[in-house]
């Protein structure tokens, strides 16, 4: 199970249907489950302050820690694809509009990005959703993922 922790509110209904269908195809250990938890009511730093220790509550010591940044690690689809086959207790965060503090940051296991873009938050879930989904067609051998 693949633990995805995200800043922000229930997935955009625009973008929630496609999010459901990748969900509905992912298989052990690519299943997923996701923590949604709100944005903070501060601002810039004490914001990401904020959202940080939340975040970091939510970890357990033997969790595999994936923070999406995107001053982050560049990795390929199968790249990410055997990330995530050679780990468990996989947790991905998705931090808020401000980012992530320094603890946090020093937490993670690997910090990666997923485009030299800026992407909406909702948005990046669905690509993040798709990407874990490619992962596990990778790992299978299923033409989803075409080489």
């Amino acid at each position: 199970m693949i633990t995805i922790i995200a800043i922000g509110k229930k997935h955009d209904p625009n973008l929630a249907s496609a999010i459901n269908d990748y969900e509905k195809r992912l298989r052990t250990p690519f299943e997923t489950r996701w923590v949604l938890l709100p944005y903070s009511a501060k601002n810039d730093d004490e914001a990401r302050q904020d959202e940080s220790e939340r975040i970091i509550n939510q970890l357990r010591p033997n969790d595999f820690v994936i923070l999406l940044d995107e001053r982050g690690q560049r990795l390929s689809s199968p790249g990410f694809s055997t990330l995530l086959a050679s780990q468990q207790n996989i947790v991905i965060i998705i931090g808020g509009a401000y980012g992530v503090n320094n603890e946090l940051r020093q937490r993670a296991d690997q910090v990666i990005s997923l485009s030299d873009m800026v992407f909406p938050h909702q948005l990046v879930r669905l690509i993040l959703i798709e990407q874990i989904y490619r992962a596990q067609a990778i790992t299978t051998n299923h033409p989803y993922h075409h080489s």
